[in-house]
């Protein structure tokens, strides 16, 4: 998205979220579930945990190196039943799916990278000074921050997550008790240079039971879920809805398609607002950049918005594996800047720390915090334990750029 956006008389943006239940999202919940069960009990365990989930069957594998034990059945089944897949009438069962667990442990020629950073390697960095931890892989990661809604987040995907995190409210609290747990929204907002004006499109499918008719989930959705999310002033009578526009949505979760960590970071981040590096989040311990690097992004990002410096701010840093410091850092303020890209940069060389190991104690990473994030989005949170969203920079960033 460049400065046009800024510009544009007329613009119709679009985010994504999915429910809890939704085949990629269990596996994401499976695979931060074991994080954070691993780390609990070994905070410096080294972990990447992928997950598949398929008809009646749940795999997980990944590199783990680790001192304590975890027992990865039960935990998988107990994911599945805080989800609600309880009845194999819902397309999948915690008590009677299969699992199956193929773990090895980190790649040594990865570890010897991660273990002790290049610079320490050099004499540039004694052990000291934050651990000497290398990034544990090459990539480039995004922070956005923007002014649009309380959170700092893009309206769209605001909207978009709440609309799937009231699904799973009003079936777990049975308000609408016939809803099951796969779910997705959409929510297409129209913008007058650069502004959110009003929501244009609402779309919500909901797995449901059978017996249900299609027009009575369609005014129930509407009632329960769209109106108790969406501020009223931003529908009028132009705001279209599609509420499962198929007409039908009983086969779901991994039943009705099978499910990979990780093919959500879209909806994890800024809806495709934002850029976005490549890498996922869930199922690693914060040595990987992938994880810590865009956490770390969005802290800078939101504080340098909260601050006043721009409206609308973009960074990416990108590092190489087993070399602590990045290799680049670039800004992005769409034309709404106060002061120079330039100057951003420095107040972030400043200011913030950008090396895994001070990441990783900055924002005290090795602690099982994980698994809630890995529903709803990472980011704009403040019903979990997220210090990447701290504001806790803001008056320090404002005297600097001179703004106080």
């Amino acid at each position: 998205m460049s400065t046009t956006f800024m510009s544009s008389p007329k613009l119709f943006l679009t985010s994504e979220s999915v429910t809890e239940g939704h085949p990629d999202k269990i596996c994401d919940q499976i695979s931060d579930a074991v994080l954070d069960a691993i780390i609990k009990d070994d905070p410096d365990a080294r972990v990447a945990c992928e997950c598949a989930a398929t008809t009646g069957l749940v795999v997980v594998m990944g590199e783990i190196t680790t001192t304590t034990y975890v027992d990865i059945n039960k935990l998988v089944r107990e994911v599945l039943t805080d989800i609600g897949y309880t009845r194999a009438k819902y397309g999948f069962d915690a008590e009677t799916c299969g699992v199956i667990v193929s773990i090895k442990e980190q790649s040594p020629d990865i570890a010897m990278g991660v273990d002790r950073a290049l610079e320490a390697k050099r004499g540039e960095m004694t052990d000291e000074q934050i651990e000497a931890i290398g990034a544990g892989d090459q990539g480039m990661m995004v922070g956005f921050a923007c002014t649009e809604t309380p959170e700092y987040m893009p309206l769209t995907i605001s909207l978009a997550h709440k609309l799937c995190k009231r699904l799973a409210k009003v079936r777990k609290e049975g308000i609408l008790p016939y809803l099951r747990p796969d779910g997705k929204s959409q929510v297409t907002v129209e913008y007058h240079y650069g502004k959110p004006v009003r929501v244009d499109t609402v779309v919500v499918s909901a797995q449901h039971d059978p017996a249900i008719n299609h027009d009575q989930i369609e005014a129930d959705i509407i009632e329960h879920v769209v109106k108790a999310v969406i501020d009223p002033s931003l529908l009028d009578e132009r705001t279209k809805y599609f509420i499962n526009p198929t007409g039908r949505f009983v086969i779901g979760g991994p039943l009705g398609d099978a499910g990979l960590t990780g093919r959500k970071i879209i909806v994890d981040t800024y809806g495709g607002i934002a850029r976005h590096g490549g890498g996922c989040f869930s199922g690693k311990d914060p040595t990987k950049v992938d994880r810590s690097g865009a956490y770390m992004a969005r802290y800078i990002a939101k504080n340098l918005v909260a601050a006043g410096i721009a409206d609308r701010l973009e960074i990416q840093v990108s590092y190489a594996i087993g070399v602590a410091r990045p290799m680049s850092i670039s800004v992005e303020t769409f034309g709404t800047g106060r002061i120079s890209d330039d100057k951003i940069v420095e107040l972030i060389n400043t200011y913030f720390d950008l090396r895994p190991a001070a990441i990783i104690q900055n924002l005290n990473l090795r602690r099982p915090i994980y698994r809630p994030t890995a529903a709803y989005g990472h980011f704009g949170r403040d019903d979990i334990d997220a210090p990447w969203e701290r504001l806790d920079k803001v008056e320090m960033l404002r005297r600097a750029a001179g703004l106080a």
